[in-house]
């Protein structure tokens, strides 16, 4: 057996800064990671880098995020501390800065809807978090009640726990589900003006039937007061990505709300191994960062901000417009997520006479490469476009890239 004597015997054995092994291996990691030469990571693997003119999502994963979140990254990875102790000290700076009761860092936004969930369910007993999501004969609820249009493919992560998802189309068709089964009731921010109830209405709804409401907020900041408009208007959970407008690391997120909730959720949370959300692990350096990407996000001069991105817009589509046939519109999209700027560009299909697929072929298989989202509706001659997740001078980039690829193709 080697013993901690025998270790410092045998190491003392080994020639310093020298002997067989490098220089480099010996060094403390940082210091040879600092000396070894950059690396193009991507380019060794053959990854395509590209400029983001689409979004966050998260295909082109997320967001990218500020030097300030990789430095409170790097600092967390030369220590260790204990994961329920960052994750106390973390939310409650969270919750003080976005006005909540409680906050927890979650992987994601989904993450933050099982979770969040699974306290509903179990409350502050152990043992009933390790049940999910089996939930026949333990005395749990078991239904989970939400609008028809609010019906996203996110919501399965309500499924996880094991609940049964009860989709209702009319108010009445809402206050009539309601059983001795019910666990909560869940909103899609998003789809707000889809579904008969809206989300002022939702919530008296549910406190006056004694039930919990969670909203899913994933990608709705801005505006900034979305980080607190919904825990002041009474919901229980509010959950919300990091890795999209805030700028944290893009597999984190944020479950907001209520502590009797919150703190039952943790139970479900690593490091406890037996429950559902064990997988759905955090680690001290996505706490951290994230807890710096929101203090950053909420200091930041947002209407600057704004003008910025319309003057970006405005460049892109200036440039677009000068090709005959082509028509631009801004706009900031009636709903909560991507709340943004958007350049809608369409093109009359006989000067030029090109698919939206093939434009955005073209302008991805450039140089530099550049991503850009699909118009809606499904519009098949026409493109989307924002600039909220380019670095400065992106725009002009994508400006010419985008007026050369239409010329060429009219």
């Amino acid at each position: 057996m080697i013993t901690r004597r025998n270790l410092i015997k045998n190491l003392s054995a080994v020639p310093l800064l020298g002997g067989l092994a490098g220089t480099a291996s010996i060094l403390p990691f940082t210091e040879a990671a600092a000396a070894a030469p950059a690396r193009d990571y991507f380019a060794e693997l053959g990854v395509r880098t590209f400029i983001n003119a689409a979004g966050t999502y998260t295909a082109m994963t997320g967001s990218l995020m500020l030097p300030e979140v990789l430095a409170a990254i790097q600092y967390a990875a030369k220590d260790f501390v204990m994961l329920d102790e960052i994750q106390d000290k973390a939310g409650q700076r969270i919750a003080k800065l976005v006005r909540s009761e409680y906050a927890v860092v979650t992987s994601g936004a989904f993450s933050a809807i099982t979770l969040g969930l699974t306290g509903v369910l179990s409350g502050m007993d152990e043992k009933k978090a390790a049940l999910l999501p089996h939930l026949a004969g333990t005395g749990l609820k078991t239904e989970v009640i939400m609008q028809k249009a609010h019906d996203i493919p996110y919501a399965h992560a309500l499924k996880n726990t094991g609940v049964k998802v009860i989709q209702v189309e009319s108010r009445e068709g809402l206050e009539k589900s309601i059983n001795d089964q019910t666990a909560m009731l869940f909103f899609v921010n998003a789809n707000n003006a889809e579904g008969p109830v809206k989300v002022e209405d939702f919530i008296k709804i549910a406190h006056a039937h004694n039930l919990p409401a969670m909203i899913d907020c994933a990608a709705d900041v801005p505006p900034v007061e979305n980080l607190w408009r919904f825990t002041e208007m009474g919901y229980d959970m509010v959950c919300f990505s990091g890795g999209k407008g805030i700028r944290g690391p893009q597999s984190a997120g944020l479950l907001l709300g209520k502590e009797k909730y919150l703190k039952a959720a943790r139970l479900s949370m690593p490091p406890r191994g037996n429950t559902i959300g064990r997988g759905m692990k955090v680690n001290k350096e996505e706490v951290l960062g994230m807890m710096v990407a929101l203090e950053y996000y909420l200091q930041r001069d947002h209407v600057k901000e704004w003008k910025l991105w319309e003057g970006q817009i405005d460049l892109i589509s200036k440039a677009a417009a000068s090709v005959p046939g082509v028509k631009t519109e801004t706009v900031v999209p009636e709903t909560a997520a991507n709340h943004i700027p958007t350049l809608r560009i369409s093109w009359d299909a006989e000067k030029v006479p090109v698919t939206a697929t093939a434009l955005r072929e073209k302008l991805r298989n450039g140089s530099p490469s550049i991503e850009v989202a699909d118009a809606p509706h499904g519009n098949k001659y026409g493109i989307s476009i924002t600039t909220w997740m380019m670095a400065p001078g992106q725009e002009k980039i994508v400006a010419a890239r985008l007026k050369e690829a239409l010329s060429h193709l009219s």
